[in-house]
């Protein structure tokens, strides 16, 4: 498989880049001054592209490589791909599942552990009604970790899990009102966009944290800042952020916040982990097995 074109679209762990030049013929796309200036020259050697949530995959790049195959995410969200463009023209995407869930976790009460020590007189999580935005593979490990600290569980999602005992609110401002604690642990899409808006703040209300690992834009960050300079809002712990990779100054400037760079992910074991899954999908596409976790089922021609 050396001599298949395989492009990464930003720095991402040494691991994955070292593993990727061994196997393929890797190019990197920070090397050179533009996308349309490597696909001056390189266009039709790229058969794969491997994106990040800081660098993703979108239509401008889908279309400057011809031979394009398969589009890996190094990541378990795939909201920095253009599914929609993939899917036009069948090409098939692969994201990490799985493998990060219980870091991504564990940060969710870390923050909020964390948080509360940092603006509560009597800081304790346990027994704090906790609200899930999401009850996925990570909101479901959150949970497990909450219930651990004596904390109710509730939760909003698309539809109700039947295979657990939580109580479920398909209103979010139901949720919020009846959380102390809310974290936000769902996929981005234009339905969850800015999920935490105004309302939602103000049915969390002034002795509530927010808690957010999932993606930046679903919190309205505008009216998050506004409620926690007003006292709307006892405080929030993110890792991910409306632009990252800047930070909002005004989040900077606040005391009431715990804010860490998008590190959910970040130990060294899952960093490998993620990267021998993003291998292990190319190696399936190009010997034309079976793909380990693509995002959506594609059948093959």
């Amino acid at each position: 498989m050396e001599s298949i074109g395989v492009l990464m679209t930003c720095p991402m762990h040494t691991y994955i880049e070292q593993q990727l030049a061994k196997r393929f013929n890797l190019f990197k796309l920070w090397h050179y001054p533009s996308l349309s200036a490597f696909a001056k020259t390189h266009a039709t050697a790229i058969r794969a592209v491997v994106g990040s949530p800081k660098v993703g995959v979108d239509a401008a790049t889908i279309d400057s490589f011809p031979n394009l195959e398969i589009v890996a995410t190094y990541s378990v969200g795939y909201d920095s791909i253009d599914i929609q463009r993939c899917r036009e023209k069948s090409i098939p995407v692969t994201n990490t599942p799985n493998v990060l869930t219980d870091d991504v976790a564990d940060l969710a009460i870390g923050l909020a552990l964390t948080l509360l020590h940092k603006i509560s007189p009597s800081p304790k999580l346990s027994g704090k009604a906790v609200g899930i935005i999401g009850l996925g593979r990570i909101g479901s490990e959150i949970a497990k970790r909450a219930e651990a600290f004596g904390c109710p569980i509730s939760y909003h999602s698309r539809s109700q899990k039947r295979e657990c005992n939580y109580k479920y609110y398909p209103n979010i401002l139901d949720l919020a009102a009846n959380s102390e604690v809310l974290i936000v642990a769902c996929t981005l899409s234009q339905e969850t966009r800015h999920i935490v808006n105004r309302p939602v703040i103000d049915a969390l209300g002034p002795k509530g944290i927010l808690i957010n690992i999932g993606r930046g834009p679903h919190v309205d960050e505008a009216q998050l800042v506004s409620a926690l300079r007003q006292g709307r809002l006892a405080g929030a712990g993110l890792d991910v952020f409306q632009n990252e990779p800047e930070v909002a100054q005004e989040l900077l400037g606040l005391e009431n916040v715990v804010l860490t760079p998008h590190v959910g992910s970040d130990t060294v074991e899952t960093c490998i982990a993620m990267a021998d899954l993003v291998i292990a999908n190319l190696e399936a596409h190009f010997l034309g097995n079976p793909l380990l976790t693509p995002v959506y089922p594609l059948l093959r021609s």
